[in-house]
């Protein structure tokens, strides 16, 4: 694809929540943000069932492919892998702190070691053409100076081609934490992310971490070049419905609730029907959230996550939850 937008919004990586249906969800609601897969390990789509790991819907893109691993020779076969089956952007996670990753020595724990990462990203580079990107925190455990990542950043930017950093502006915590704390105690450093733009003003820097709302995205876009946003484009996922207008420029109308649950039925329909055991709860629990602020939203959720009503397994079920609050919002 060519005349991709620019990365200046983007909905983060998040391990369970941003597969391919949450993504097609995402992308009707905003047609230039940039979406992430979930983190996938390099070993699992080499080893493992190419498909099921990679498969999107029509129409995600501008899509990127977040990858796990330390082993710069299966990276580089993952990343020909996303590379051919149409992602545009293929992201090196060194910022995950769960357990499960620092066993297998990559994600956050890679940060201590930017020799190692130059080679991943140098191998996953010379194996495509689509830009190899990096995610990474500020600093590991009680690296709490500016110069960690500052260093982190110099020595990759030294020693790859890769010109995109996606920065979440707080330390991980691999001792002590569970992924859930380090995603809310270790504070917030936006002004490190600021410096790094400031410092290498070449590199497209991305700021990450516990941002919210609009005028907060607005607020960093002064600073830096774009914006990655996960928890609330999750739970809310309607924050996004502005995005193209105030960040793209974008004329198109936003879409209206009933437009969406349309094409979310229709969706749902097709995925059932195709008969891949794809199940309107394994749909449906991404659209827990679209509802927030209207009423009736609790019974939109209620009749969402009900295992009793989401047995037979109906795509009709989103209708009649969306009639709940459109009845109650006096939408027709």
């Amino acid at each position: 694809m060519h005349n991709l937008p620019p990365r200046r919004l983007a909905v983060a990586p998040m391990l369970d929540w941003t597969d391919k249906h949450y993504r097609h969800m995402a992308r009707q609601i905003t047609r230039h943000s940039w979406l992430y897969s979930e983190m996938i390990n390099a070993g699992a789509i080499i080893h493992g069932d190419k498909t099921r790991f990679l498969m999107f819907n029509e129409g995600e893109n501008p899509l990127a492919l977040q990858l796990g691993g330390s082993e710069p020779a299966d990276l580089a076969k993952a990343a020909k892998a996303a590379e051919d089956y149409g992602y545009n952007e293929v992201n090196l996670n060194c910022g995950c702190p769960s357990p499960r990753v620092q066993k297998g020595a990559f994600g956050a724990c890679l940060m201590n070691d930017a020799a190692l990462v130059a080679d991943c990203l140098n191998a996953m580079q010379d194996a495509v053409q689509i830009p190899v990107t990096v995610k990474h925190r500020i600093g590991v455990d009680r690296q709490t100076e500016y110069s960690t990542v500052a260093d982190f950043v110099g020595t990759l930017r030294k020693q790859t081609a890769c010109r995109t950093y996606i920065v979440h502006a707080r330390n991980a915590w691999l001792d002590g934490l569970s992924p859930k704390e380090n995603r809310e105690v270790p504070p917030l450093k936006y002004e490190y992310v600021y410096r790094l733009k400031q410092e290498f003003p070449d590199l497209e820097i991305i700021i990450n971490g516990g941002i919210t709302t609009n005028e907060e995205i607005a607020a960093h876009l002064k600073h830096v070049d774009g914006v990655m946003v996960g928890r609330e484009a999750y739970h809310n996922p309607m924050v996004m419905r502005d995005w193209d207008a105030l960040f793209y420029g974008s004329s198109h109308a936003p879409i209206t609730e009933a437009d969406l649950v349309a094409r979310l039925y229709d969706y749902a329909l097709s995925q059932v029907n195709a008969g891949r055991g794809t199940t309107v709860r394994h749909i449906a629990r991404h659209y827990l959230g679209l509802m927030h602020g209207l009423k009736n939203a609790r019974s939109w959720r209620r009749m969402l996550s009900d295992a009793a009503l989401l047995k037979p397994n109906r795509p009709e079920l989103i209708l009649e939850a969306w009639a709940q609050v459109a009845a109650a919002n006096g939408f027709e």
